[in-house]
């Protein structure tokens, strides 16, 4: 099915979107970026964006069922190993892999949401709870917008580090997803 709104998108622009465009959204543990990250991809979908996402896990994470076959050849010693259906593919890399490599495999979509790879060069939405979570407003590069918890702005750590920066409610992920649309089209 034709996406209209990136039709026009694209016409606005004339130019040809040559890969996604990547936002990151990072803050410490605890803050709603996985939350955050499903809102704005329910709500880029329903305006009929294709949408990838990216997740950097801190800790070992399984993503096979003990007993299928992938599982077997993992188990076997495979490095990587590939599956695909008629609906789906993956693949599991017995090694580490950059946000570069990952999103080599994305370029078929148009956004990209990267759920922490805070020291990347890519747009940021940085999520602020409470006070500590205002160092990475110093921290980080790259940062497009501040998100907050409700009472979060008034913490002086928070206030006296948004230097301007377009904030949003953490309730507001229509606002966020506007957001993201708008640093999409400069991207173009």
């Amino acid at each position: 099915m034709e996406n209209p709104q990136h039709n026009e998108f694209m016409k606005l622009h004339a130019i040809p979107l040559t890969r996604p465009f990547v936002i990151q959204v990072v803050g410490h543990k605890n803050t709603g970026k996985t939350t955050l990250v499903c809102r704005l991809t329910e709500l880029l979908k329903q305006r009929n964006y294709k949408v990838g996402t990216v997740k950097s896990d801190a800790h070992d994470f399984t993503m096979d069922e003990p007993g299928t076959d992938t599982w077997r050849h993992q188990q076997a010693g495979a490095d990587i190993t590939a599956i695909s259906s008629s609906r789906r593919s993956a693949i599991l890399s017995n090694k580490p892999s950059s946000l570069a490599e990952l999103l080599v495999h994305m370029q078929h979509v148009d956004i990209v949401l990267v759920e922490g790879f805070k020291r990347e060069k890519h747009p940021k939405l940085v999520l602020v709870r409470e006070e500590v979570d205002a160092g990475l407003l110093a921290s980080l590069s790259h940062i497009s917008a501040a998100v907050l918890w409700p009472g979060a702005q008034s913490l002086p750590a928070v206030s006296e580090r948004l230097n301007g920066l377009p904030v949003y409610s953490i309730n507001d992920a229509g606002e966020i997803a506007a957001h993201i649309l708008s640093q999409a089209a400069k991207h173009l």
